[in-house]
């Protein structure tokens, strides 16, 4: 007496690897687009900052972080700290943790920017 197999035939085998290859694909390919968004939005943002900066320049005809008339610009809750307005942001950008004073320039900088409404 013969015995009827069931199983598997050879083009339903093919049906699903050809539908796992194509979800595969997929997902494959969505996560290079999420990673390719994730970096043009990262360049966004850089450029966003370039436009901050050249709008404080536009706006005030000064450097921020050097913009000598800051201190007297903006005055509540607390004065911003002034640069010197010799058209060089001096010092590095966090001043060791220190208090940021007018020699160091350069951690005022975003404050200025922020004061001012660009970022």
């Amino acid at each position: 007496m013969l015995r009827k197999h069931r199983g598997f035939t050879l083009v339903e085998i093919a049906i699903v690897l050809v539908i796992i290859g194509l979800l595969l694909g997929g997902i494959l390919k969505g996560q290079e687009m999420i990673t390719q968004a994730k970096i043009k939005n990262a360049i966004a943002d850089f450029s966003g900052i370039s436009a901050a900066y050249y709008g404080y320049q536009d706006r005030y005809r000064a450097i921020p972080g050097d913009d000598a008339n800051a201190a007297t610009r903006w005055t509540t809750p607390t004065a911003a700290t002034a640069g010197n307005g010799n058209g060089v942001v001096a010092g590095t950008y966090n001043n060791g943790g220190a208090v940021c004073t007018a020699a160091v320039e350069a951690c005022s900088w975003w404050d200025h920017l922020r004061r001012a409404g660009f970022v």
